[in-house]
């Protein structure tokens, strides 16, 4: 069992919800990252996804693909997104889940990629377009060095098709919450409680709720509903809109410390 694993299993013992942060990688660059990282810890993540930055995030709307291009401007590499994990590990034990396109992956070399992200620490990864029927090379690397290949459910997945997903699935399966983009919403769609109820029938992994969560309000919704949470485009905005360097730590956590105020508190329902 795996540091996110282990994590997951820890909340769901104590009856918690698992907050999950989301940053691209070296945005603005990797100084202030690496702060970031260190104060999302420090204030109630209880898992990181770290983004690597591409040039076309399919899965991602306007503020996480404008968050990828600073990054991309100020030079960052797969190496730098491997180099901060390993100097972050070094001081937390919080988990680190890495999201990365497929192309970056295969760019690499599958296996390799897969060795060296288990080396700089990293629990698990997320490959947005990557498909589960295509991803049986992946998952061999995955399991060979200790990695584990989160899964995706959305909106529109078939019964049958999701089942198979439970049923291969470890640490946690991502619910994406619409039939769209990452980014802002004003409310959360109440068919997420049907996605989350046909995902139950196949597994007792946590279900974790991401794309649109953007208040406390709405993380406490989803908190009540499901098994954690993932806010992305949110946290970036709030640290896109300060250019001070130690004022984006401070925004990002308070932001964080409200979020995780409101799943622990959180008890409402979808509306």
């Amino acid at each position: 069992m795996n540091k996110l694993e282990n994590r997951m299993n820890e909340l769901k013992r104590a009856g918690k919800k698992a907050l999950i942060a989301f940053l691209t990688a070296g945005d603005p660059n990797l100084a202030v990252s690496a702060k970031l990282l260190n104060v999302l810890a420090e204030n109630g993540a209880d898992v990181i996804e770290l983004g690597v930055p591409f040039s076309d995030p399919l899965a991602d709307g306007p503020v996480l693909q404008a968050s990828a291009v600073r990054a991309l401007a100020a030079g960052i590499t797969l190496d730098d997104v491997f180099l901060l994990a390993v100097r972050f590990c070094e001081k937390f034990a919080t988990p680190l889940v890495l999201l990365a396109y497929y192309n970056t992956i295969y760019r690499r070399g599958v296996e390799q990629f897969c060795r060296e992200a288990a080396e700089a620490g990293f629990s698990a990864i997320v490959v947005p377009d990557l498909p589960y029927e295509e991803a049986g090379r992946l998952d061999l690397a995955t399991a060979s060095t200790g990695l584990i290949n989160i899964r995706f459910l959305a909106p529109t997945t078939r019964e049958s098709r999701m089942e198979r997903i439970c049923k291969s699935s470890a640490g946690f399966i991502y619910c994406v919450t619409v039939t769209g983009v990452t980014g802002q919403r004003s409310s959360l769609d109440p068919g997420m409680q049907t996605l989350l109820a046909k995902a139950r029938k196949y597994t007792d992994l946590p279900l974790a709720l991401g794309f649109g969560i953007s208040t406390p309000e709405q993380a406490a919704t989803a908190a009540a509903a499901a098994d954690a949470v993932i806010v992305g485009s949110a946290l970036v905005a709030q640290i896109e809109n300060v250019k001070d360097p130690a004022e984006k730590c401070v925004v990002a956590g308070t932001f964080i410390s409200s979020l995780k105020r409101a799943i622990e508190g959180g008890t409402q329902e979808f509306a």
